[in-house]
């Protein structure tokens, strides 16, 4: 009796000991970068009841464990170190004690999406940046994994959007970078929207009911909220190619739903608008494939702090999964280099249609956001855009009241370009790029960015049948 006794008190203990250890959320780790210049919430789990201390450098918070085993506190905020020193990050309990090492205070992005955004570096057109990526201050974290240094060795796994994104960002301002990557290949966007979001959407579309809401940001953002970031990066669409005005709630969906999750206000989204697939049709009308999921894209604009980035020149008509993702991560990273890191001699967005006005058998098409002015331009792989001086607009498309297309010429006069047809005597729309693969679009910004695709008229794509007489 007396050593069965001495067995259960053991066994007690041990179980007690097992209790008493503090266990932070599964993001924190060895490596991670913590964000600047905002509180960072830390949480995990504990012994009911027990006090849990978080220091790092000089600041220090504690909390006591709910009667679930709960704990949550904050750390005040903190800086970059201008010498980017990492520190030990400890959590105590009563008893025992979690060290994280090599810990770096710095920028916060999550990168989230579907195959494009998950696509790493070693499946891209990478190699020589690859083995030049000495980046000790950027750092990678995949889901469910560690935290890992970048280098020649590890950067391959890195999502390459995000790792061309963080390398800007960090050679620009010097200052660590961590990614929290968050994408699953093949995924469409409603597994991703919290339940809040999508019992709204659905209150309004009950019809998509059918669709597995939620999922996904159960099992993969939620573990994640609310570890203190700047930003959000997000490339996804492809899995709902089909949609135009629908995607555009949902995405406003998406964005309001993480950002009231996390209790950091309106943090930066920026999206990447779908590239360039597919064969191209040559259709004037255009109105396939990924063209009305851009038309969305472009329209989410409105959302607060967001920005997107323009890919229909890098896209691959063959793979889904375009090798350049170096444009990519760059263009997203000039929207966070001006809007969140006041750097403001770089432009960031591509033109976007202003208006159109109708003058006799031609119209004018102004645009936004054509720093240094427009040009016809040449991209090629990876090289910068090039001025093509002897080239000529192409993918515009015109139609008068009878709703027929018809391709168009099309000239650049300052910060306009103007759009006519002999066969279009009193034009009424213009079309841009607007179709699945609009091969040889081709009117750029000076600064190197493509102009949107856009439409000015709100019509189906087909042309009205003939009135009878």
């Amino acid at each position: 009796m007396t050593r069965l006794f001495a067995t259960i008190l053991a066994s007690l203990a041990t179980i007690s000991a097992i209790q008493a250890d503090p266990k932070p959320a599964a993001v924190f780790g060895d490596h991670m970068v913590l964000q600047q210049g905002m509180p960072v919430v830390v949480w995990g789990t504990a012994t009911p009841g027990e006090k849990v201390t978080v220091s790092f450098r000089t600041k220090e918070a504690s909390a006591t464990a709910d009667d679930k085993g709960s704990w949550s506190l904050k750390l005040d905020t903190m800086m970059a170190d201008q010498k980017q020193a990492p520190s030990e990050f400890k959590v105590a309990g009563t008893e025992k004690s979690v060290v994280f090492k090599d810990v770096l205070v710095g920028e916060v992005w999550l990168c989230a999406g579907q195959s494009n955004m998950q696509w790493n570096i070693n499946q891209s057109d990478a190699r020589e940046d690859a083995a030049e990526a000495n980046f000790p201050l950027i750092r990678h974290r995949a889901h469910n994994g560690q935290w890992t240094i970048c280098d020649p060795k590890t950067v391959g796994n890195f999502t390459a959007v995000g790792f061309y994104f963080a390398r800007s960002i960090y050679q620009t301002k010097v200052v660590p970078v961590g990614l929290l990557n968050n994408a699953i290949g093949g995924t469409r966007i409603e597994p991703w929207m919290s339940p809040a979001s999508a019992t709204e959407y659905l209150s309004n579309r009950p019809e998509d009911a059918k669709i597995n809401f939620s999922n996904l940001y159960k099992s993969h953002t939620e573990p994640l909220k609310p570890y203190a970031m700047r930003g959000m990066l997000w490339y996804q669409g492809e899995s709902n190619g089909g949609e135009g005005e629908t995607y555009y709630h949902k995405l406003r969906g998406l964005v309001s739903g993480m950002r009231y999750a996390w209790g950091q206000g309106d943090f930066s989204f920026y999206n990447v608008q779908l590239p360039n697939f597919t064969g191209d049709t040559n259709k004037p009308e255009g109105g396939d494939g990924f063209s009305k999921i851009r038309e969305a894209e472009a329209k989410a604009l409105d959302i607060k702090n967001s920005g997107m980035a323009v890919i229909i020149d890098v896209g691959e008509a063959r793979d889904i999964h375009p090798k350049n993702k170096k444009d990519v991560g760059e263009r997203l990273a000039r929207w966070a280099l001006v809007k969140d890191y006041a750097m403001k001699d770089i432009a960031h967005c591509s033109p976007m249609l202003k208006e159109m006005k109708i003058d006799g058998s031609k119209a004018r098409v102004s645009f936004n956001h054509v720093e240094g002015g427009l040009i016809v331009g040449k991209k090629t792989g990876r090289s910068p855009v090039a001025e093509d001086k002897e080239g000529k607009l192409k993918r515009f498309a015109i139609a008068g009241e009878d709703k027929k297309w018809v391709w168009a010429d099309a000239v650049i006069e300052g910060d306009s370009v103007v759009v006519s047809s002999p066969d279009v005597a009193k034009p009424v729309a213009v079309r841009y790029a607007y179709s699945a693969n609009p091969d040889g679009a081709n009117l750029y910004s000076k600064s190197g960015l493509p102009a949107a695709p856009f439409r000015t008229d709100d019509w189906a794509s087909a042309p009205l049948p003939p009135k009878k007489k």
